[in-house]
């Protein structure tokens, strides 16, 4: 199996604000709205949806922030790195894979209003992950970052903050 292989049985098709391959294969039909639905978000939203996530040696996912927690799932292919940095200057890096043993995470949730970005790790050929999110994805709760905005709050960071924005 090989990405171009996967993203031909998947249909995934670029992502091209944040790179990477997907495809939404669930949005519910419920939404949400109202005072159960926090101020942040200004308008209704669908309680959760769900997407195939690819990365390949030809891209990466860029430095963002969402409006709701995005929980990742790790199916299969090379390791990824994953940079978190919190709004209270604190940074980390996670490896969504399969190897336990070396600390990897087949699972990991990204809080909302956490910087994420992510990449295959060292010379890795193609990651199959999924996400899903409750509230559901809504493309105005993505906010893409700039290398200035990020390298000056995170400065330990600086070559990976470089590496994941465009």
């Amino acid at each position: 199996m090989d990405a171009d292989t996967i993203k031909r049985l998947l249909r995934l098709s670029p992502l091209t604000f944040e790179g990477g391959f997907f495809r939404e294969t669930h949005r519910s039909e419920l939404e949400i709205s109202g005072p159960q639905l926090p101020a942040r978000y200004g308008a209704s939203r669908s309680v959760g949806t769900a997407i195939y996530y690819l990365l390949d040696r030809t891209t990466f996912s860029g430095l963002h922030r969402l409006k709701s927690d995005e929980t990742y799932h790790f199916y299969l292919g090379d390791p990824v790195e994953m940079l978190m940095l919190h709004p209270d200057g604190r940074g980390e890096v996670v490896v969504l894979g399969t190897d336990l043993a070396a600390g990897h995470h087949p699972q990991h949730t990204v809080p909302a209003g956490v910087w994420q970005g992510s990449r295959l790790a060292g010379d890795g050929q193609y990651a199959l992950m999924g996400t899903t999110m409750a509230p559901g994805f809504d493309r105005a709760d993505f906010e893409g970052a700039t290398k200035g905005q990020l390298e000056a709050r995170y400065p330990t960071f600086g070559p990976l903050i470089d590496a994941l924005t465009r």
